[in-house]
């Protein structure tokens, strides 16, 4: 498959072919904002793994490779974070020791609290209602909501005391995770989660009006309208919307429809029906934050482990431009228990960052994609984004999708670049052959405790090599790029 991109760095109007297709772009007009909207939050294991020398270190891995700015995890209230208790006459008792290691240690790598305030202290539990996850969160209501209430003012209270409003009122405020699943046991469903959400979002209002609050945090992009409608209806206080959806999620689950949504599409055709509700709302403009998505909710190392995720994150960002304010992918790094301690370095763990702090190639496409600018001009391609940095130089991503698991052929991608002799591009790519860690890993025996020899050898090969510098030939540059293949372009002046 050939394909050819034209741009123009000046006044020459360009055009974008694949195949017999072309479509005219002008230079002067067909671009727009593209802030980087899905690199400015990841998701991460529970409050108190955030304590952990390893989950530091590849939080500060993540903030360098990418524009991270908040993170959000489960679990600031669980009983292991000692946040509540009561005495022996049932008056509460407040301990934010590990609640202050736990953002101080966030604030120190320069990334702000998400604050998704879960789960149910036992104490303060209307019954012992345990999850699965390996560290047992209790999913129940809070058995009094004075107490409940005065919890969430106190937490709020104390971090605004040692923080300081102006910092506190740039973090978020999340009620509760997923309550439409078997995160909460409230029944009705529904109308149990608006009673928690009520009471949390005025108890957080009543502290300081500056403090942003909402939800209602779903899975499978649930509840959204009915949310808006409860909260503007009974005038209670939201300053964003959030869910989730994950590309192996079913049409049945997201749109109670039978369709068969290819994975490529699902994230962008979920954040696409939730644009479309805000929009229809009384509150058009809200912001909508997707505060978990990925390719898979399971464990499997063909997907999250692979190469298959760089295609898979460049088309889905291209998909969802437009169509939300921020996107948390879930997650940063396999600092993670949910499933029970992390037996092998890489068994398709959600985390950019395999155990041993090993880099996926997952974590090198956020890197290369990080590169993009912050201008979009629209081409009428499915393989290609294009983008303009601040300075004038372009960037432009290419790749191959090919469905997980699938074989596919290699595609040849032609830039024309008209006019810019004085011009050079440099190539950086993601395949095989580049910054991928799982050939290393499979040559020495997939070993399932590497040796810190191993290690060092799969942090070499995780590695992305430099940039590869090409002339441009008469104004053109081709691109080939393999199966799972991704490459960034950068065409900017100095050299020749």
């Amino acid at each position: 498959m050939k394909a050819v991109i034209a741009l123009t760095f000046a006044c020459i109007t360009p055009f974008i072919a694949w195949g017999d297709e072309e479509v005219m772009v002008d230079a002067a007009a067909p671009h727009h904002s593209f802030p980087h909207y899905w690199e400015q939050m990841f998701g991460s294991g529970r409050a108190i793994l955030t304590l952990r020398d390893s989950y530091r270190r590849d939080l500060r891995a993540t903030k360098e490779a990418t524009d991270l700015k908040f993170v959000r995890f489960h679990a600031i209230l669980h009983d292991e974070v000692g946040v509540y208790d009561e005495d022996k006459s049932g008056k509460p008792v407040y301990n934010f020791s590990y609640v202050d290691q736990i953002y101080d240690g966030l604030l120190d790598n320069g990334v702000r609290p998400f604050v998704e305030l879960s789960f149910m202290p036992s104490k303060l539990a209307s019954h012992q209602a345990v999850h699965a996850f390996k560290y047992h969160p209790i999913v129940a209501p809070p058995r009094n909501y004075d107490k409940w209430d005065a919890l969430v003012a106190a937490f709020a209270a104390h971090l605004i005391d040692r923080y300081g409003i102006d910092e506190v009122a740039q973090w978020y405020f999340e009620v509760w995770n997923e309550p439409n699943l078997d995160f909460w046991v409230g029944q009705p469903k529904q109308s149990s989660y608006w009673t928690l959400y009520d009471h949390t979002a005025r108890a957080l209002k009543a502290v300081s009006d500056r403090l942003r609050v909402g939800g209602p945090s779903t899975a499978q992009a649930a509840w959204v309208g009915a949310f808006i409608r409860h909260c503007t209806e009974n005038g209670i206080p939201f300053d964003f919307v959030s869910t989730h959806v994950y590309a192996n999620d079913t049409a049945k689950d997201v749109f109670a429809t039978h369709e068969n949504i290819p994975r490529a599409e699902m994230v962008c055709r979920a954040a696409k029906k939730v644009r479309d509700e805000v929009d229809a709302s009384p509150r058009r403009g809200v912001p909508i934050i997707w505060s978990e998505y990925n390719a898979t909710y399971f464990n499997e190392p063909k997907i999250t482990d692979s190469l298959f995720m760089g295609p898979w994150l460049a088309d889905t960002l291209r998909r969802c431009d437009g169509l939300t304010d921020m996107m948390s992918y879930w997650t940063f790094s396999d600092v993670f228990e949910e499933q029970g301690v992390v037996k092998r370095p890489f068994y398709g763990g959600f985390g950019l960052i395999a155990a041993g702090g090993i880099p996926k190639p997952v974590f090198n496409a956020f890197t290369m994609l990080h590169g993009l600018g912050t201008e979009r001009y629209e081409v009428d391609s499915e393989h290609a984004l294009v983008t303009r940095r601040i300075d004038g130089s372009f960037v432009i991503a290419l790749w191959n999708y090919v469905p997980p698991g699938a074989s596919g052929a290699p595609i040849t991608i032609s830039l024309r670049l008209p006019g810019v002799a004085a011009w050079s591009a440099r190539v950086l790519r993601l395949d095989a052959e580049h910054g991928d860690v799982g050939g290393a890993y499979r040559l020495m025996g997939s070993p399932t405790y590497p040796t810190t020899v191993q290690l060092e050898q799969l942090l070499k090969a995780s590695r992305l090599p430099a940039p590869q510098e090409m002339p441009i030939v008469d104004g053109r540059l081709s691109v080939t790029l393999p199966a799972y293949g991704l490459a960034t372009v950068e065409v900017g002046p100095g050299r020749k």
